[in-house]
């Protein structure tokens, strides 16, 4: 386990901030490293009964592309990860679940971030209403579990959450299936 002595943020972001932080190690070393304090988020695959995959088109200014993802987003202050993945699933594919498993838990960079991502499956999918924030840029697709394997398969799909939570939902159903 480290031990903070002490930290600098460098800047507060809407979503995380950005420390200079020295730890100790385990070894008694001192060291400097710059540190992403993120409050977790969730990410959901969305799975109706007849085994199709609801996918996201979103727009991502970072990367200035659009990119087919899973809905997924921040946890905000003192939010449960489960209310999170309600809440984002609802907002960005305008759908409630009757059944949300957590599969999973992943760091996203352990080497410079404190991120938990977590995992869900969503089944028994309801129509509501989408409520997008004004940043989000989408439209929701579904398509068959095939399909979009073919289109992970082919680099189609990039983002390393969603690759992450289909591959995690493929060894589980893999399992209870066995």
């Amino acid at each position: 386990m480290t031990n903070l002595d002490d930290k600098q943020i460098l800047w507060h972001g809407k979503v995380f901030d950005f420390n200079v932080e020295e730890r100790v190690l385990p070894n008694g070393r001192k060291i400097e490293m710059g540190v992403i304090h993120h409050p977790g988020s969730a990410a959901i695959l969305p799975v109706f009964e007849d085994g199709s995959i609801v996918l996201i088109h979103q727009y991502r200014p970072a990367i200035g592309d659009f990119i087919w993802e899973i809905p997924s987003g921040t946890m905000g202050p003192g939010e449960d990860p489960l209310a999170c993945a309600r809440r984002e699933l609802r907002e960005e594919c305008g759908l409630k679940s009757n059944r949300l498993e957590k599969i999973g838990e992943i760091l996203i960079a352990p080497w410079y971030s404190d991120e938990r991502l977590h995992l869900f499956v969503a089944t028994a999918l309801i129509p509501c209403n989408q409520d997008l924030d004004e940043d989000e840029i989408l439209t929701t697709h579904t398509f068959s579990f095939d399909q979009v394997m073919s289109m992970a398969e082919r680099g189609e799909i990039r983002d390393a959450t969603t690759l992450l939570t289909l591959r995690t939902a493929c060894l589980i159903l893999k399992k209870k299936t066995s």
